[in-house]
């Protein structure tokens, strides 16, 4: 039996925003993946912990966001894990508890400029396929000997962040437009973002 395909798409969703959902969207519909998981990630290494709204209303919040989409998951792997979460880590322990599935890493070229750096990166490569979305003014370079597990999607570059959304809330502006309906809510509902 053919192994099911899954995107594993970490962030700290810090809040989860219709960019993100645009983004797994076209890669569900539009490359040979079956699934993209939200992993929601307790603590990037590479950020600043300040501003980092609680694991489990994140969790929360990307489930709301996900409820509609059946090949959309909300995953909380991460935040059951020692920390901080390392992808090689994550993606080992994935393919442990799930021997039935392949997982693939969705990374912005941010991140793919950086990857070098990260835990066990030529580990990561040599083990999984990587998906990289561009972001605006990133250029992706691609190197000839990773063109077999290492490809750009030419995904739609939606230039969102979620501190944007975070401080357009804070300042006290309307930012339905940005969030999925029941996220919107759940952040006003419960004075999320406010201080």
């Amino acid at each position: 039996m053919q192994k099911q395909q899954i995107g594993i798409f970490s962030g700290s969703f810090n809040p989860v925003h219709a960019g993100h959902l645009i983004l797994a969207n076209y890669i569900c519909e539009f490359t040979e993946l079956d699934e993209v998981w939200f992993v929601v990630s307790p603590h990037n290494p590479f950020k600043e912990r300040e501003d980092l709204l609680d694991d489990d209303m994140r969790l929360e919040m990307v489930r709301l966001a996900l409820e509609k989409y059946d090949h959309m998951i909300a995953s909380d792997v991460e935040l059951h894990m020692p920390r901080p979460s390392y992808t090689i880590d994550t993606l080992a322990r994935l393919t442990s508890e799930y021997p039935d599935k392949n997982f693939t890493l969705i990374i912005g070229s941010d991140n793919w400029k950086q990857f070098p750096k990260w835990k066990e990166s030529q580990h990561l490569i040599k083990n999984y396929q990587v998906l990289v979305y561009p972001r605006l003014g990133e250029e992706v370079v691609i190197p000839e000997e990773l063109t077999g597990s290492v490809r750009l999607v030419e995904a739609p570059i939606v230039e969102i962040s979620s501190t944007f959304i975070r401080e357009s809330i804070r300042n006290g502006k309307n930012m339905r437009a940005f969030l999925p309906p029941k996220v919107y809510d759940f952040i006003v509902r419960n004075g999320i973002y406010i201080c």
